[in-house]
């Protein structure tokens, strides 16, 4: 597996003891508004809203390219799930990876079809594929996701606290559109098999960015010491990789924020942004690192579920992060659906025109 602890010897940022204060106006008094999505288009094409008998779930961030909005998701078409895992279907844990398309900054939704579809048989995502991010690195696509295979010993998937762990794979194309191939049947991040780590259970729910020449991918970690607990208990962590391949390093200051169950970040001036959903703050750190000394500590409701964020960086890899506006998030209920964010965190434009 492409995996190595990154040794505080060779750790190549400059880190202080405290990041600088900086003053974050744009996080403010604001709050998240959200508009329902059509599950069917006026063209009779089919949406990314509610549907019956289909979960959407877990949305990417949105990028465009050539004037089109794209983002991916778990599916889960509610008729094709086994009677073994019929409990699962609102889930990620029985889903594929689909995608959808924009021309209106995510007003309309286009569902194009399935992206990324279950690995081969004893694969560490022969089982599902599911909560996936993207990044564009030299005019190549990167599908992030996480995977699952059956439970050890049985022919389905338990949903346990004991042996259904989670890693974390990527898949390559040309073209946002796809098809997308995975770049190896091992996972790129893998979870820490020493059972006491915090990402010793779960390592999931992937969002990338650019910093420092090198590919920053930020993920979730659940301690499997933690047992049926554990989700009330995840916190985010950070990897490193000089391509968007592997091998990835993971920090070995993790974790670097609490209370973090899904991984909502960007680019935010000369650092990084979070959102942290457990405590429904939003988070800053100037290195992209130090959550934890000064806090930010805003809170934001009401709270978006497993949102993704329209980010320009993720095509244009600036140097200042911009913010973020708008984006997707997804609705609970009988049938999970995505919906679309509305939260002007943007930086200042006067602010920006100073870089």
């Amino acid at each position: 597996m492409f995996f190595t602890v990154l040794l505080s010897t060779i750790f190549y940022i400059n880190k202080t003891d405290a990041q600088e204060d900086i003053e974050l106006p744009e996080f403010r008094n604001k709050s998240f508004s959200f508009q329902e999505l059509a599950g069917k288009n006026a063209d009779g094409s089919r949406g990314i809203g509610e549907q019956k008998g289909a979960t959407r779930r877990d949305p990417s961030d949105v990028i465009k390219v050539n004037g089109t909005y794209y983002v991916w998701y778990s599916k889960v078409i509610h008729a094709e799930v086994d009677e073994k895992e019929k409990s699962l279907k609102h889930s990620g844990y029985v889903a594929t990876i689909w995608y959808a398309t924009s021309k209106d900054k995510g007003h309309t939704w286009k569902e194009q079809g399935k992206a990324l579809d279950v690995g081969s048989e004893g694969s560490f995502d022969a089982q599902a594929v599911f909560t996936p991010n993207i990044l564009e690195y030299k005019n190549k696509y990167y599908l992030y996701y996480t995977g699952v295979k059956h439970t050890p010993g049985l022919d389905h998937f338990e949903n346990n606290s004991t042996n259904d762990f989670t890693n974390i794979g990527v898949a390559v194309a040309h073209s946002p559109g796809g098809p997308f191939r995975r770049i190896s049947v091992d996972p790129i991040l893998p979870y820490n098999p020493d059972g006491t780590s915090f990402d010793s259970y779960r390592v999931d729910d992937a969002s990338l960015l650019i910093r420092n020449g090198k590919i920053w991918l930020y993920y979730k970690g659940r301690n499997l010491a933690d047992g049926r607990s554990g989700p009330a208990q995840t916190k985010m962590g950070v990897a490193f990789a000089d391509k968007p391949k592997g091998p990835y390093n993971k920090y070995e200051g993790n974790p670097i924020l609490d209370k973090s169950h899904e991984v909502f970040i960007w680019a935010h001036r000369e650092g990084v942004a979070a959102y942290a959903s457990i405590s429904k703050t939003l988070e800053y750190a100037m290195d992209g690192l130090d959550f934890k000394s000064q806090k930010a500590g805003i809170k934001t409701v009401p709270k978006p579920n497993a949102p993704g964020a329209y980010r320009e960086e993720l095509t244009g890899h600036v140097e200042y992060g911009p913010g973020v506006k708008w984006g997707i998030s997804m609705r609970h209920g009988p049938n999970p659906h995505l919906v679309r964010w509305e939260c002007d965190l943007s930086v200042p434009n006067e602010d920006q025109s100073e870089k």
